[in-house]
């Protein structure tokens, strides 16, 4: 647990979120017992948590354990459409969609992972599951790329010290001097490119949306099946699209942001 050190941190808050993030990918249920051991919680203070949160409807018994309910959803959501994201990038990023017949997903980073916050898809059978609020080690993702190369300098290692909570082993485990040199060709290029890094199957190109003031904000990729398609055809043909898409949305987030807020 997290020590804030200040008067007005509310621990018993902290201590429900940290309950509710102990659910890991290909664990949908998990015991009063196994909660405690994830969060180092005693066993009667995660007792009066899952209570609560069943109460809230966070959660609902699952046999002898616990579940979470799809009202989760609605904390992720919140984030989301707060910031408008899939209302201004959605009609790029159909049309992106259209132009390449693959999925385009955007992501932002938590801690050493990217988070999915927006996707559309095709569909296609790929070697992992993607939806709303995935997330994958950033280092071996092409977004992941994007967002570590787009950190101020210095900050990579601090970011990167946090463990992934993910559940997912990647196949690429840079060491600190690869993944270094691969930062530094995406800082000259603009864009990264994913070859099987984190699964096999799985390619991708993506690069970075800028807000007004030119910050790198959130990247977007295109992915495809490495059976099906060729790193010339994802580079040659739909990397130039997805370079358009993403200077489309950065200039309709600058536009949105530059809109004066009205107060009734």
């Amino acid at each position: 647990m997290t020590d804030i050190g200040r008067t007005d941190f509310i621990e018993a808050l902290a201590r429900g979120l940290e309950v509710l993030r102990s659910f890991r990918p290909g664990t949908p249920a998990m015991t009063l017992s196994e909660i405690a051991g994830q969060t180092g919680l005693a066993r009667p203070t995660v007792r009066r948590i899952l209570i609560t949160l069943e109460t809230l409807g966070y959660v609902r018994g699952a046999g002898r354990g616990y579940a979470l309910t799809p009202r989760v959803l609605e904390l992720g959501m919140a984030y989301v459409n707060a910031l408008n994201m899939w209302d201004i990038a959605r009609p790029h990023m159909e049309k992106l969609v259209a132009q390449t017949n693959e999925s385009t997903s955007m992501a932002q980073m938590d801690g050493s992972d990217i988070v999915y916050v927006a996707r559309v898809a095709v569909p296609k059978i790929v070697t992992l599951a993607v939806t709303i609020g995935t997330r994958f080690p950033a280092p071996a993702t092409s977004m992941g790329k994007v967002l570590l190369a787009a950190l101020p300098p210095g900050s990579v290692d601090s970011v990167l010290a946090e463990a992934s909570r993910s559940g997912i082993n990647a196949r690429w485990q840079p060491t600190p001097a690869e993944l270094e040199a691969s930062l530094r060709e995406v800082r000259a290029k603009g864009w990264a490119l994913a070859d099987q890094d984190l699964a096999p199957g799985i390619r991708s190109v993506a690069t970075g949306v800028r807000d007004g003031d030119g910050r790198v904000v959130a990247a977007i990729n295109v992915t495809v099946h490495a059976a099906e398609t060729s790193l010339e055809t994802l580079i040659e043909d739909h990397l130039p699209k997805l370079l358009r898409t993403a200077a489309d949305i950065g200039h309709d987030w600058a536009l949105a942001a530059a809109v004066p807020s009205t107060t009734i």
